[in-house]
């Protein structure tokens, strides 16, 4: 890897990376040592909440509908896998290809279930324990956040 030159533009690069990529958080690092570049995300319930306050209100007696887990859920849930780093996540090996897991299928300890590709190098999540796959909760090609649940295993 070329070292890295700590200036100005090397920084703004790596700004204009996050912004293009809709990524939250970069690193990248070298001889001379590594840069980190992170942002925060836009905030977006000012968005969302203006619709539905012109929305007429439910009548009472209406049962509230089902509604999708949020996100912050599926984080503290027992059976989430998390994602070990920032990258781009792969459901297969390569386009085309079938799917490492499929929803509902029993994996074993150590079976891989995704690539995320960090700097051009794939790296294989894998199941941490036996279970069952509930939920995928990413896209084939989407960007990851660390942390980020990427699947639910039960």
């Amino acid at each position: 890897m070329a070292s890295l030159p700590f200036t100005d533009e090397a920084v703004r690069a790596l700004a204009n990376i996050l912004t293009e990529t809709g990524l939250t958080e970069i690193e990248i690092e070298g001889k001379e040592g590594r840069i980190r570049v992170a942002r925060t995300a836009a905030p977006v319930a000012a968005a969302v909440a203006m619709p539905a306050a012109a929305a007429a209100p439910a009548p009472a007696a209406a049962a509230p509908a089902p509604r999708a887990p949020e996100p912050a859920d599926d984080a503290q849930h027992p059976g989430a896998i998390p994602s070990p780093m920032v990258g781009v996540a792969y459901l297969a090996p390569e386009p085309g290809a079938a799917q490492f897991v499929q929803l509902g299928q029993s994996v074993t300890a150590g079976q891989t279930l995704m690539l995320i590709e960090a700097m051009k190098t794939f790296n294989q999540i894998k199941a941490p324990r036996a279970g069952t796959i509930t939920r995928i909760l990413v896209a084939a090609g989407s960007p990851v956040e660390f942390g980020q649940p990427l699947m639910i295993l039960e």
